[in-house]
Order: structure tokens, then sequence, then C-alpha cells
């Protein structure tokens, strides 16, 4: 999907930012969505996975997609296995978002996936792909901006910000969210050992 040149379709001034193909096909999968998933209980995730996927949606196994959770879209979406979307989550991906396996995205959380160019007077579109790891936690009522990979198994906590990306393991709270500590997964019965072996920062002493 390209993005039209906004020195000639002036978005400034009421153009658009994409072709009029993508406009209607947007038209009809928020329509579609509207009718048919959006007021559906949540016991129909299979359901609202299958419309998902024939908008061109890539989504692994066991994928639970509530249907508040506001997608612009489908073709530009791609989940692993046992992935969750929360009530009220907006995932703005006019660039692609991809999301790993066993993540979960809470409630109201917000991933975006384009910026413009500042320094442009016409203000140009510009698309920044998002990638969320395996076993990754964006919680409740928080922002991952343009561009940005969270590594496997990292967490931004509820209502963080984050512009930058995430090592591996790591927890990240604030506005812009910074690193606070490291996620230790205990071994769990039947699942085997913890996967993390990444060291706890140091802390300071009086």
């Amino acid at each position: 999907m390209s993005v039209l040149d906004a020195r000639r379709a002036r978005p400034l001034e009421g153009g658009a930012s994409f072709s009029l193909r993508n406009r209607i096909l947007r038209v009809l999968w928020g329509a579609t969505w509207l009718l048919f998933c959006r007021f559906t209980p949540p016991l129909l995730h299979p359901w609202r996975a299958l419309v998902l996927k024939v908008f061109g949606a890539k989504l692994g196994k066991g994928a639970r997609v509530h249907g508040s959770v506001k997608v612009w879209l489908p073709a530009n979406l791609e989940f692993g296995d046992n992935v969750l979307i929360g009530p009220g989550v907006r995932l703005y991906n006019q660039g692609n978002i991809t999301i790993g396996s066993r993540s979960v995205i809470s409630q109201r959380a917000h991933i975006c996936a384009s910026t413009h160019d500042i320094a442009d007077p016409d203000f140009q579109l510009v698309l920044r792909p998002v990638s969320i790891g395996v076993q990754c936690w964006v919680a409740a009522e928080a922002f991952v901006g343009p561009g940005v990979t969270m590594a496997d198994r990292s967490i931004l906590a509820a209502r963080g910000v984050l512009f930058g990306d995430t090592a591996a393991d790591g927890v990240y709270s604030g506005n812009p969210a910074v690193l606070i500590k490291q996620r230790q997964l205990r071994a769990n019965s039947g699942r085997g050992p913890s996967t993390s072996t990444a060291p706890q920062p140091q802390q300071n002493r009086p």
C-alpha cells in the first residue's frame, strides 16, 4: 500500500492521503465490522477473526479480538497464535502492525503505525510499521508509537507512552516510557522453566 504524494494530493486542503480504491475498501470494511461484529458477544471471537481474515488479516490460531476494537485496515495486520486484543483497543495500522504469539493488548490501548514529516510544509504522511514480539503485554490505555519494535516478553505499563524500541524482558513505564526493571518469568507447572535470563538491574542503595 502506497501513500499519495502530499504535494499533489494536498491533504491539508482536504485532499486524500490514500487511493480511491483504498478509501472504498475501508468504507466497506468499516460498515461490515459495524453491522456484523461490533455488537457481538465476546464468545464469538472465531467469527470476528474470520471476518478480519476475509478482509486480509493474517491471524494465527486462537486469536481473540473484541467487538469494540477499531482496526484501520485488516490487510495491514498480522498476529501470531493466541493473541488477545482487549475491548476498545485502537490498531491504527496505516502501516503494518505485527503482534507475536501469546501477546496481550489490553483495553483502550492505542498502537499507531504512521506519522507525518514535520519538516514538510505539505505534512507528508509516513508509514512506520510497528512490531510487537511474543508474550508481550501492552497494558490498559498505553500508547505504542510509530516504528516501535517491542522485543519478546517486554511490557508497557498502563498509560505508558512508548516511542523507542524495548529490550527483551524489559518492563517500561511513564511518558515517555523508560525501563524500570526486568521481567522474571517463574517456572510454571506444565510449561517448563522461564525463558528469561536477563539479570535484574542494579538498585541504588543509600
